[in-house]
């Protein structure tokens, strides 16, 4: 936004801020649907025990003889891995329900596939059924793979320039909180007990109705009324009850300038994204990072901790309480990084945790090596866990989100996200899957695999991955342009660009007058 000088001369920017507005907004959206994502990652850890209890009991009483060890298992990892199936099947519905939904519209609707598992879940003993824990599993799935894409999205779309990456780490926040919750309630005096476990299910409705009851009170996205609907005068009081005051003509500009390119453009699809060479290192950009994100063991490491523990001489009793205090340093430093990132920038998170997870998973593989016959050796082993965490939560579990919704303007937003959600979700599946042979088949060494995969991502965020904080969707386009190889023009506040070969399309940028001033 932009204001002039008390001498009258050339007007400065405005610098948004957080209103009451924006940040309830910001509130509401995170705990109403990125806190279930982290909830119902962790809800089922705790209260493992009785739930298989709970198979085999259901299966002796339709049999009348006890489940098999292996059909165990096989059930077992079906409600554990669906979930992460379900949140590809939800990324896959993100393009398609925030182009004819809204970006609001679309969380608002999402809670349906949380509110219905959660009474399928909470019913489940009830109704003496283990198929309806997995099916409301893959549901909730849904739920969380629109959330953990539309969020980011919505708030995105709605900050200020220079509180875009601020407010694009809350979401990622509230994941860690939500996972702590459920670390919490699993203890086995609250709920992580043979009578709590359906409740404990059950819960994740919750956020689901304050969301549903609050969120309608609160704006849709700018850009998306102005930009995708037409309706400039409803982003105009949208722009006006979030920024706080009521010359909001700069910002709008940028829209229509951004419309305009969107009319030549039109809305891009999954396959017509994949083609645009005026997108395609940042496509290849949020690949790799939701890629390095959930291939860098941060899963496996969660899923090794209580062995870790147990070995360091931690009482079985008193491990779920050192993984609460884990979960706790994860909330911690996700909510330095709320803090850090406009200061810091996006680029420097992201090396700077990528570095720390490689080297925790280099030193946690000696720990483990060593770790029966040095004494001390299980103390390094969990120092290297809580430090792994330490990395991950500043920049490698946030910062990729935030990225996705600065790289992409209106028109490719949606497909990125779409492409951006199912190679996260699809890569959590598969360490989930791959992991237990790895283990059983390399031990310890399984984690020089990931330190590999850290290392790769940094390397190629350090030659490839500019930083983005406080630029405009357009100045972001103008960045990548040389290494998209497309030529990009500039003079007398007029911009264009051209792919630098035959076939060109409309692309990234088509010409388009910019603000002044």
């Amino acid at each position: 936004m932009a204001k002039e000088n008390e001498d009258g001369g050339k007007p400065v920017e405005r610098r948004g801020r957080l209103t009451v507005v924006l940040a309830l907004a910001t509130l509401i959206s995170a705990f109403g649907s990125s806190f279930q994502y982290g909830y119902n990652v962790a809800v089922v850890n705790s209260p493992s025990v009785f739930m298989k209890q709970f198979y085999n009991t259901t299966y002796m009483g339709r049999y009348g003889r006890p489940m098999e060890d292996s059909f165990l298992t096989l059930l077992w990892s079906f409600s554990v891995s669906m979930y992460p199936l379900g949140g590809f099947f939800g990324s896959l519905m993100v393009a398609p329900l925030v182009n004819k939904l809204g970006r609001k519209g679309t969380l608002l609707f999402n809670n349906i596939f949380s509110i219905v598992p959660a009474v399928m879940m909470g019913v489940s003993e009830i109704a003496k059924s283990y198929e309806i824990i997995i099916v409301a599993r893959v549901i909730v799935g849904i739920c969380a793979g629109l959330s953990s894409n539309v969020v980011p999205m919505y708030l995105g779309e709605l900050s200020p320039k220079n509180l875009r990456g601020a407010l694009g780490v809350v979401p990622q926040l509230f994941i860690t909180v939500g996972i702590l919750s459920a670390q919490v309630l699993g203890i086995r005096n609250i709920l992580g007990n043979s009578t709590g476990w359906p409740l404990m299910l059950g819960l994740t409705g919750i956020p689901a109705v304050i969301e549903l009851v609050l969120l309608p009170f609160f704006p849709e996205s700018p850009r998306y009324m102005l930009i995708q609907k037409g309706d400039e005068k409803t982003a105009k009081k949208a722009l006006q009850r979030l920024r706080g005051w009521e010359n909001v003509e700069e910002e709008l500009e940028e829209m229509r300038l951004e419309e305009q390119s969107e009319r030549a453009e039109g809305r891009l699809s999954v396959l017509s994204l994949l083609s645009q060479r005026s997108l395609r290192w940042q496509l290849v950009s949020i690949i790799i990072m939701n890629m390095g994100q959930q291939l860098s063991g941060v899963n496996a490491i969660y899923y090794y901790a209580d062995s870790i523990y147990a070995t360091a001489g931690v009482k079985e009793n008193d491990i779920q309480y050192v993984t609460v205090g884990t979960g706790a340093v994860n909330v911690f430093m996700t909510i330095a990084a709320v803090f850090v990132v406009e200061a810091s920038g996006r680029r420097l998170l992201l090396l700077c945790g990528f570095g720390i997870c490689c080297a925790a998973c280099v030193v946690l593989t000696v720990a483990l090596n060593f770790q029966e016959s040095v004494t001390w050796m299980p103390y390094i082993s969990i120092a290297c866990v809580i430090i792994y965490v330490i990395g991950h939560a500043i920049g490698p579990s946030p910062i990729p989100y935030v990225v996705t919704t600065e790289m992409f303007r209106q028109s490719a937003r949606p497909a990125a996200f779409m492409v951006a959600g199912s190679v996260h979700w699809l890569s959590n599946f598969t360490v989930g899957l791959i992991f237990p042979f790895l283990e059983t088949g390399l031990g310890p060494y399984s984690f020089i695999i990931f330190s590999v995969i850290c290392l790769v991502t940094l390397v190629y965020i350090w030659l490839v991955v500019p930083e983005t904080k406080s630029k405009t969707f357009l100045e972001i386009c103008q960045m990548f342009a040389k290494r998209n190889k497309v030529e990009l023009k500039l003079g007398d506040g007029d911009l264009s660009l051209k792919e630098t070969k035959e076939n060109t399309h409309p692309g990234l940028c088509p010409r388009q007058t910019l603000p002044q001033g």
